[in-house]
Formats: C-alpha cells, sequence, structure tokens
C-alpha cells in the first residue's frame, strides 16, 4: 500500500477515479499541502508543473492506502512523461504531518509561468482531459507508457472533437441516447490516427432496432482544408506530398494535389489552423477566409470532420512553406491559374476530394470575389 500527494490534474477527482478505475468513495483522500514548493502552468502547456520555491505551499490531495494495481494504473497514466516518485512529507489540516509520494518532473524538462488554478484548468481544460484519459487507460497492458506519451497529441486532437461533436445542436429526428444501443466498444488501435470499434444498434425507419451489428471507424479528428486564391491574379495555390493511405490501398500514384490542409489542435479554432498550416506548408499568409462548408469526407468509415476555406491572399509574396520535418511532412507547391484548375477539374486529374469541393465553391464565388479585390 502506498500514499500519494497529488498536486496537479489528479487533484480533479473525475480524473483521478478515471485513471484508477474507482470512484472516490472508495478511496481515502484529503486535502494536503507541500510546503517549500509551488505549482505552475508549463509554457504552452495546458497542465502544471510543481518546483521548489521558497515561501510556497503546494496545495494537493493525500490518497492513502494505495494498492499495487492503484499504483500500476498511475504509473501508466504518468510515466511516459518523465516523472519520477520521490518520498516528501505533507501538511495535513489538522496540522499533522504524513509521508508521501510525489511525481516530479525531470528537473529542468518544463519552462513554467504564472501560478496553477485548478479551477480554471477545469473550467478550460477538464472534460478534455478526462477525454483523453478514457482512450489512454485504455491501452494500459497493450502499449507502454512511453508509446502513449509520444502520441497524446493526438489522442488530444481526438478528444477535442469527440466535445465538438457533443455540442453541436441535435438532431431533431433523431436521439442517439435513445435510437443507438451499445453493445461493445473496443479501441482497436493507437497511433497518430486510431481505430475504433463498436456492437451497436441503431433505430430504423419503422420504429425497430437494427440487429446487432459491428462497425469501425479511423478516428481522426478535426481539420482545416484551405484553398489559398488571389483574386488579383486569378491564380490558386496547391501542394502536392506523398499520402501514404493510397499507397497501402494498392494506388499506383500516391503523391497527390491538394489543398493545404491540417489537423486542429486542442484550442485552436479551425479558422487559426488554416492560417497556420498555410504559413507551415506554403508559405503563404492568408489575410481573408471564406467558408465553404463544414462536413464528414467519408461518413461510412473516417470520424473525420473538415471545415473547409478558401484563403485570399497575394501568391506573388511567398515565404518558407514546405511542411513540418518533424511531423514527416515533404511537400510541394505549384501556383497555377484558375481556367487551368477548372481544365483539371474537368479531365478528373485530381483525386482530392476537398480539392474538387474547394473548385466547385470557387467557380461560384469567383466573380465576387474579383469584383471585391480588383
Amino acid at each position: 500500500m502506498a500514499d500519494l500527494f497529488f498536486y496537479g490534474t489528479l487533484r480533479h477527482l473525475p480524473l483521478l477515479e478515471l485513471v484508477l478505475g474507482r470512484k472516490g468513495e472508495d478511496l481515502d483522500a484529503v486535502p494536503a499541502q507541500l510546503p517549500g514548493y509551488g505549482v505552475f502552468w508549463v509554457k504552452d502547456q495546458p497542465f502544471p508543473a510543481i518546483e521548489a520555491r521558497a515561501g510556497c505551499s503546494a496545495d494537493g490531495l493525500l490518497a492513502r492506502g494505495l494498492s499495487d494495481a492503484d499504483l500500476a494504473a498511475l504509473n501508466f497514466y504518468e510515466g511516459g512523461f518523465d516523472y519520477a516518485l520521490e518520498r516528501v512529507t505533507v501538511q495535513l489540516a489538522d496540522g499533522s504531518e504524513a509521508v508521501a509520494q510525489v511525481y516530479f518532473p525531470e528537473p529542468g524538462l518544463w519552462q513554467t509561468g504564472n501560478p496553477w488554478d485548478l479551477e480554471e484548468w477545469v473550467r478550460q481544460w477538464g472534460a478534455l482531459s478526462l477525454r483523453a484519459a478514457e482512450e489512454v487507460m485504455a491501452y494500459q497492458g497493450r502499449m507502454t507508457a512511453q508509446e502513449v506519451a509520444r502520441v497524446f497529441p493526438s489522442i488530444r486532437r481526438r478528444a477535442a472533437a469527440w466535445l465538438a461533436g457533443q455540442a453541436r445542436p441535435a438532431d431533431p429526428a433523431h436521439d442517439p441516447a435513445r435510437d443507438v444501443v451499445v453493445h461493445d466498444h473496443k479501441r482497436a488501435y493507437m497511433n497518430f490516427f486510431a481505430m475504433e470499434e463498436m456492437d451497436l444498434q441503431f433505430r430504423r425507419y419503422d420504429g425497430s432496432l437494427s440487429p446487432v451489428i459491428n462497425r469501425g471507424a479511423a478516428m481522426v479528428g478535426h481539420a482545416s482544408v484551405v484553398l489559398p486564391y488571389d483574386p488579383q491574379r486569378d491564380q490558386v495555390l496547391l501542394v502536392e506530398q506523398f499520402r501514404a493511405p493510397p499507397f497501402i490501398m494498392g494506388d499506383t500514384s500516391p503523391w497527390m494535389w491538394e489543398p493545404v490542409a491540417g489537423v486542429i489542435d486542442p484550442g485552436e479554432t479551425a479558422e487559426q489552423a488554416a492560417i497556420r498550416e498555410a504559413q507551415e506548408e506554403a508559405g503563404v499568409a492568408i489575410r481573408q477566409l471564406e467558408a465553404v462548408t463544414r462536413a464528414y469526407p467519408s461518413s461510412g468509415a473516417l470520424a473525420e470532420f473538415i471545415h473547409v476555406f478558401v484563403g485570399l491572399c497575394d501568391l506573388s509574396d511567398l515565404n518558407g512553406g514546405g511542411g513540418m520535418a518533424g511531423e514527416g511532412e515533404d511537400i510541394r507547391s505549384e501556383i497555377i491559374s484558375y481556367d487551368t484548375l477548372m481544365q483539371r477539374v474537368d479531365e478528373q486529374a485530381y483525386k482530392d476530394l476537398p480539392l474538387m469541393i474547394c473548385a466547385l465553391w470557387l467557380s461560384r464565388h469567383r466573380e465576387r470575389l474579383r469584383a471585391m479585390h480588383l
């Protein structure tokens, strides 16, 4: 049995319950403080770090009598992020002291900023962290903590996409809580993308429930797509890059011409992602976004929701581009006239559906855009 002091996100009892796989009433957990330490936001991250600071005292939660199974779950959840357990003495509300262990980060690992506030974190990141932890803990015993940590940014993107889906307006004709029955939910695979399966029934149009069916989905998240368009020169910019899925499917030409596209990070809007990706992939500074659509590109297979834009820009002024080497991107770009774009669309020269959507939208709105900027 072990006693642990939690100073950060695991002070949020619903998260601790999820990681341990049991309810709070089964936990012996009391408020405590660790003198001589402070808890601070990590720069550009939605979590805190603890540091030795004179005159500070870190608020936290002391969980007593944790089992070997509890420790295994906690080590899996925390272990991939260079945390190590160390023994400390904490103070309880009644003035007594207790010896406990604390997950300390590797010294110098994080750059910290302002003092961390649990309530603020719960408002901003609590729901996302719970959804992400649910996916993480499904892989305990199947992946190492280090393997999970490597793809954790993708886990957070999928969690953000799930929350966004939950926030969309409900369909008045169908109620998933009543019209879909889930019998089993399997998280079959996780990497940069993930694969999930469900055994489920859905309400048919005659009012009955369907037989139990097994269906899977490639879990991608939310993405932004933007076609850079220069209305003064009547030109667009396309990017080309190798795409593994067409190659895996057997396509003999897996280098694809596409608009700029990329996944949306948690806390980032679709518009911000479109502008960022245009700069990273093509060196384009987008000055105005025109919304094209928001949709699932392949709802029978992909759990991906795309926000599609045409981005107005000056294609005579490019700076940078080429993609992010750390993400395995190797991208080249091409500037072509509007007429060439539409000729190639008519010739079925392109195989990327969002590119076709952008081109057809542009064909309907080109005159308006040119009139505004000529």
